[in-house]
């Protein structure tokens, strides 16, 4: 039996390690994704954010130095302000403990928060006060080799009721864009 210490408190004890960061980096390297911004996939996440009516809307590509948005939808006048009236600067990398994709990552499954600051384990993350982010909705995509290649996920900087018709359509859209991307990989079929 061997015992592990505790980590030290804060954020990197609330993100979930990536055990699978090295195969997924491998399966998106064989596909061709993940390394550079995708318009194809820029595109996606705009009509994601047209259907959920959310100002954010992302297709990330987790590596081992963070998360990657590929796929990346923006308000057209940029980032929401924040309550003091400021801008935050949002590129298309975020560190692993920021946000609440590596959560989805992790659990293999989608994950609806309709007012993050309701939850102890999310309200205090770098982009609840920092992006001004109050509901998430993410979904995992898994392709056909049972790798988990990255998530799809929608923000918005009010509380939302998310329901089931939120959960179903993350769900269906991530299923969607990994036959997708695998056909694309394949065949050369756009997105």
């Amino acid at each position: 039996m061997t015992y592990d210490p505790p980590r030290p408190a804060g954020r990197l004890l609330l993100t979930p390690d990536d055990t699978e960061a090295p195969a997924r980096a491998l399966r998106l390297r064989r596909l061709g994704m993940g390394e550079h911004p995708d318009t194809a996939l820029d595109a996606y996440a705009t009509r994601l954010a047209e259907l959920t009516c959310v100002p954010y809307a992302m297709v990330n590509f987790p590596d081992g130095h963070g998360q990657f948005f590929a796929g990346l939808h923006l308000p057209p006048t940029g980032p929401v302000p924040k309550e003091d009236g400021t801008r935050p600067e949002i590129g298309r990398r975020l560190p692993r403990d920021h946000g609440f994709c590596p959560h989805v990552l992790a659990r293999r499954r989608a994950l609806a928060l309709e007012d993050v600051r309701d939850y102890p384990r999310f309200a205090g993350n770098p982009v609840v006060d920092g992006l001004g982010v109050r509901s998430y909705l993410g979904a995992p995509l898994i392709d056909s080799t049972g790798t988990v290649l990255g998530t799809v996920s929608v923000s918005d900087v009010q509380p939302r009721s998310w329901g089931r018709t939120g959960l179903d359509t993350i769900k269906s859209t991530a299923a969607e864009l990994v036959v997708r991307l695998e056909r694309r990989a394949e065949d050369g079929f756009p997105l």
